[in-house]
C-alpha cells in the first residue's frame, strides 16, 4: 500500500478504496476484451462492497437480444445501448432496499482488441460510466474513446482494465479539476500504449463551464492524452472513426485569428473543386476547419481558453465543424484522416504554405525525407488544391506553376501536378487576394481599420476582434 500521502495510489489501490466505501455499488458490463475492469474489483478483495454484477454479451446475437440491434459493434451507439439497459436495471433492482445508502452506477464498455488471427483493422473501444454522486442524486454520465496501441492482446485488455479503475476512481474522487480529471486517466499507462481522444461529461456532477466540450477537447491535447480531437459546429465533441466512417472529407487549416473573407472564398472555391473532380462521390463530405497547436502557440505564448473558445465561436457561428490537432506536418494529417475513411480527402491551401511543404524540416523524422512525406501525403484519395497568391509589386496572380521551390525539387513539383495530386484554384476573388491573413492581423495590431473590410461580418461583433483586439 501507498505509504506517501502525495503519491498517487496504484490500480488496485484504487480499486480496493473503492471497494470498502461500501457506498460506490454497481454494474460492470464489457464486450469485447473479457472482464478486464471487473477483475480488478476482484483481485483487490471485498468486491462484494461495489460489485453487484458482471456480465459479457459476447455473442452477436445474444447482445443484439439485450441492448438492441446496432450497426457497428464498437461504436458510440453500442456503448450507449448498454448503458441505457443496465442502469435502469440496477436502480429498479436494488433502489428500494439500498438507495437511501448507496451512488449507483453502471459501467459499460465495447472494445475492438486485437485478435488471434488479426487483420489492419484499428484496435479502438468505447467506455461509458453513468453514476450517482450520492445515494438518490440524478446520475451523470462520462464516455470517452480509446485506442489501444499495444501490439499484443494481453497487454491491450490490461490497458483497458486500468483505465476504466482509474475512470470509475476519477468520477467519485476527482471531479474537481478537469487537468487533474483527465491526466489520472493516464495513472499506471502511457501514451505508448492507450491515446484517448475524445471524453463527454454530461449531467448536473459536471456543470461547471470547466468541463465544457470545447475546453476539454483543448485539455486533452494539452495533458498529451490524445494527438487531435474533433468537435462539431454545435461544439459537441466528436469522435472521428463515427463522424468521418465512410464518409468523404474537406479540410482548410489555418489560425483563423480571426477568419477572414479570402479564408471563405478559399474554403468555397476549394469546395467547388473538390465537387467537380470527384462528384456524387463526395456530396456529403464532412468540411473541416483546423487549427493546429502549433498554430494556437504562434505567437510565443501559450493561447488562454478564452482566446481558444473566441475563435471557436466564430467558427461554429459560420457553421463549421473544428480540429485541433498536435499535427504541424501535413502527412500527418493526412494519416489521421486516412486512418477513419477510405474516401476522398480534399485540403485547400494557399500557395505560400503550399511551398513550405517542400521545406525539409517537416519531414527530417521520415528516413525517406521528402520523397516519403508527398509519399504519405498522397497514399490515399487525397487531392490539394491551391489557392494562388498576389504579387503586391505586380499586382499580378501567382499560381502553382510559379511555386517558389528550389531547383532539386521542380521535377516534384511537375510530378505531383501532372498525375493530378495536385491542381490550381483558377479563378480567386482578387478583392481580398492581396491581403493575406497575416496582413490583416498586422493591420489590427497597426490599428489600421481597413481590417474590418477583410473580414465577414460575424467577426466584427463577436469576441476581441469586435474591440478591434488580438485573441492571442
Amino acid at each position: 500500500m501507498t505509504t506517501d500521502p502525495k503519491a498517487k495510489p496504484s490500480t488496485l489501490e484504487k480499486a480496493l478504496k473503492i471497494n470498502l466505501s461500501r457506498q460506490i455499488y454497481g454494474t460492470f458490463a464489457e464486450i469485447g476484451a473479457g472482464q478486464e475492469i471487473a477483475n480488478w474489483f476482484f483481485r483487490a478483495g471485498g468486491a462484494s462492497g461495489s460489485v453487484a454484477k458482471t456480465m459479457s454479451a459476447y455473442d452477436m446475437i445474444v447482445s443484439d437480444e439485450i441492448y438492441g440491434k446496432a450497426g457497428r459493434y464498437v461504436s458510440r451507439e453500442r456503448m450507449v445501448a448498454m448503458l441505457g439497459h443496465e442502469y435502469p436495471m440496477l436502480l429498479q433492482r436494488l433502489q428500494e432496499k439500498r438507495g437511501d445508502t448507496t451512488s449507483f452506477f453502471a459501467l459499460t464498455n465495447t472494445v475492438r482488441a486485437k485478435g488471434f488471427r488479426d487483420t489492419n483493422e484499428e484496435c479502438h473501444g468505447w467506455m461509458g460510466l453513468r453514476f450517482q454522486t450520492a445515494p438518490g442524486t440524478p446520475s451523470s454520465d462520462i464516455q470517452l474513446h480509446v485506442r489501444l496501441l499495444d501490439e499484443t492482446n494481453v497487454r491491450q485488455c490490461e490497458a483497458l482494465g486500468i483505465l476504466g479503475v482509474n475512470l470509475l476512481y476519477a468520477a467519485f474522487h476527482l471531479r474537481e479539476s478537469l487537468p487533474v480529471f483527465l491526466t489520472s486517466l493516464m495513472d499506471d499507462l502511457s501514451r505508448r500504449r492507450v491515446e484517448i481522444d475524445m471524453v463527454d461529461f454530461s449531467g448536473p456532477a459536471f456543470a461547471s463551464s470547466a468541463f465544457q466540450d470545447r475546453l476539454v477537447a483543448l485539455q486533452l491535447l494539452r495533458t498529451g492524452l490524445a494527438d487531435a480531437a474533433l468537435f462539431g459546429a454545435d461544439g459537441e465533441i466528436w469522435q472521428a472513426s463515427d463522424v468521418l466512417y465512410k464518409k468523404p472529407v474537406f479540410l482548410k487549416r489555418g489560425s483563423f485569428d480571426p477568419i477572414t473573407r479570402l479564408n471563405l472564398d478559399m474554403i468555397e472555391r476549394g469546395q467547388a473543386a473538390f465537387q467537380e473532380e470527384f462528384g456524387s462521390e463526395v456530396e456529403d463530405a464532412i468540411e473541416i476547419l483546423e487549427i493546429t497547436m502549433h498554430n494556437l502557440l504562434a505567437s510565443g505564448a501559450e493561447c488562454t481558453d478564452t482566446d481558444f473558445l473566441a475563435r471557436a465561436d466564430i467558427l461554429q457561428a459560420l457553421g463549421k465543424n473544428v480540429l485541433i490537432s498536435k499535427y504541424p506536418e501535413f502527412h500527418r494529417i493526412s494519416s489521421y484522416l486516412a486512418r477513419h475513411t477510405q474516401k476522398p480527402i480534399g485540403i485547400v491551401l494557399g500557395l505560400p504554405l503550399f511551398e513550405e511543404l517542400f521545406n525539409e524540416k517537416w519531414c527530417t523524422d521520415l528516413e525517406g525525407g521528402l520523397m516519403e512525406s508527398f509519399g504519405r501525403l498522397f497514399k490515399n484519395q487525397v487531392r490539394l488544391y491551391v489557392y494562388p497568391k498576389g504579387d503586391p509589386h505586380t499586382r499580378k496572380q501567382l499560381h502553382l506553376a510559379q511555386a517558389n521551390v528550389k531547383p532539386a525539387q521542380k521535377h516534384l513539383l511537375r510530378y505531383i501536378i501532372e498525375t493530378g495530386c495536385v491542381r490550381d484554384i483558377e479563378e480567386p476573388k482578387e478583392d481580398y487576394l492581396f491581403d493575406t491573413s497575416a496582413e490583416v492581423r498586422s493591420m489590427i495590431l497597426k490599428g489600421n481599420l481597413r481590417w474590418r473590410e477583410l473580414v465577414p461580418e460575424i467577426v466584427l461583433k463577436t469576441g476581441p476582434w469586435a474591440e478591434g483586439k488580438m485573441t492571442c
